[in-house]
Order: C-alpha cells, then sequence, then structure tokens
C-alpha cells in the first residue's frame, strides 16, 4: 500500500508531450511549488549527454520540478534523492525477491542490468538556479534494444521482462513521490551525510574495479565511494582521483 501523496506537490499527468523535463521547466515561472509532470508517450526524452532516451508504451516518464536549495550543489545532490527514492519505489513495485542497486552518477540496476535513468536540468544560471527539473525514466514494460546500447555499458532490463510485474506509470508515480518527498525531507533536515551514507549502501560495485570516462580520457581503479559533493572517489594506480562527472563502466 503506497503512503499519501505529499502534502503541498502538484501532480500533471499528460497525454503526450515531447520531455517531462522541458514541460516541467516551461510550467515552473508559474508554479507556486513543487509539481511532478508525468506523461503516457514521451516522444523527445533527453538522456545524459545528449543521448536520445527511448520510451516504450507502458514505461514510466516524470519529472518533479522544484525551486532547489543551496544553489547548484544543492540541486546537484537531488540527483541522490531521486536514486535512493526510485530504489525504494522499485523494491516495492518489484517486491523482495530482486536485487537493486544504484550505479554512479544516476542509474538504477535491476539484477544486474539498467532498469531506470535521472536526468537534471535546470533554468537560471551560475548561483541563480531558478528551477531545477528532475527527470526520471523506467523501463517498466519494455527495454530499449540493447543494440542500441554502447559498447561496455550496462544493457537495459525492464520491470515487467524481470519480474513479470505489470506496473502502471501512474501506480509508480504514487510510489516515487512520496519516497522522494522522505528522502528530500532527510536532506533538507539534516544536510548530505545521511543521503550520501544511505547511497553508498545501495551502491553497485562499490570496493570493485570501474573504468571513469569523461570525453577520451579514460581512468581505471577501485571504486572507493563518493564525497561531500556527490563527486566519484576513484583510487588508481596513479593515487586517488575525485571525479566529478564521467560516465562509469565495470570492470578496470
Amino acid at each position: 500500500m503506497s503512503e499519501p501523496w505529499p502534502t503541498g506537490v502538484a501532480r500533471h499527468v499528460l497525454a503526450r508531450t515531447d520531455s517531462t523535463n522541458a514541460e516541467a521547466l516551461r510550467l515552473a515561472p508559474g508554479l507556486s511549488g513543487p509539481a511532478w509532470v508525468m506523461t503516457r508517450d514521451q516522444f523527445a526524452g533527453r538522456g545524459r549527454r545528449g543521448r536520445d532516451w527511448v520510451m516504450p508504451a507502458g514505461n514510466f516518464a516524470g519529472t518533479l520540478v522544484t525551486r532547489p536549495r543551496g544553489g547548484p550543489l544543492g540541486a546537484a545532490q537531488l540527483s541522490f534523492v531521486a536514486a535512493l527514492a526510485l530504489y525504494d519505489a522499485l523494491a516495492d513495485a518489484c517486491g523482495p525477491s530482486v536485487r537493486l542497486a544504484i550505479k554512479w552518477p544516476n542509474d538504477v540496476l535491476l539484477n544486474g542490468g539498467k532498469v531506470a535513468g535521472i536526468l537534471l536540468e535546470s533554468s537560471g544560471s551560475g548561483s541563480g538556479v531558478q528551477a531545477v527539473a528532475v527527470g526520471i525514466g523506467v523501463n517498466l514494460a519494455a527495454a530499449p534494444d540493447a543494440a542500441a546500447v554502447e559498447p561496455g555499458a550496462v544493457p537495459p532490463v525492464s520491470v515487467r521482462g524481470e519480474t513479470g510485474h505489470a506496473v502502471d506509470p501512474e501506480d509508480f508515480l504514487d510510489l516515487l513521490a512520496p519516497a522522494f518527498a522522505r528522502w528530500q525531507a532527510q536532506l533538507d533536515t539534516y544536510g548530505f551525510a545521511p543521503i550520501r551514507n544511505a547511497w553508498l549502501a545501495r551502491a553497485a560495485k562499490l570496493g570493485e574495479p570501474i573504468t571513469a570516462r569523461t570525453g577520451r580520457l579514460e581512468s581505471h581503479g577501485i571504486f572507493e565511494g563518493i564525497d561531500d559533493s556527490g563527486a566519484l572517489i576513484l583510487r588508481t594506480a596513479a593515487g586517488r582521483q575525485v571525479i566529478p562527472a564521467a560516465d562509469v563502466y565495470f570492470g578496470g
């Protein structure tokens, strides 16, 4: 049984839109508080680094738009809140037998495959972030074609394919929104430390070899954790590296 919808948070469910992030940022100037925007059909979804986000019918595409505390760093920390909320919502939707993990910086894994991704976008510039859109895509019904995934990336999976459970996108939003509100309250009340600790407890490949790739540069090492800003900590042959942004591949 899902928790109640969070107080003071609006809900917009659309039949079709280009991108829930884009729609959320269009709505932001007229909003009096945070709002979730969900669509049944997203035809121009975006992933990290300009990649397309493909949304087969029955999958979840939703965005929380809010005014973050703490400027750009506070906005970035919402990615970790989102990952924890996704983890909880998927655990509720899938049942206790599935294996869930969070992959830095912004994916959630189900039985070792990528089931969900997170994309943060904002309006404003520099320290004047006016609104942040926390975009979330979840493969509820179907996964994109694995052949479209770049070599070495975690293969996509779906909730239905891994568990046999048919989860309606609006029902998933009813799980996700309260979970997000819970973790955001932790962040607002106690700061990033408990979010960081909870995230690390669910992290994929912690203490194991990974590769962090930024453009053409690659760093290989042991994934030691994340720092107080959420940056990746990697122990390499050349010493300890702190990497604020990269794509992560498993194995050294």
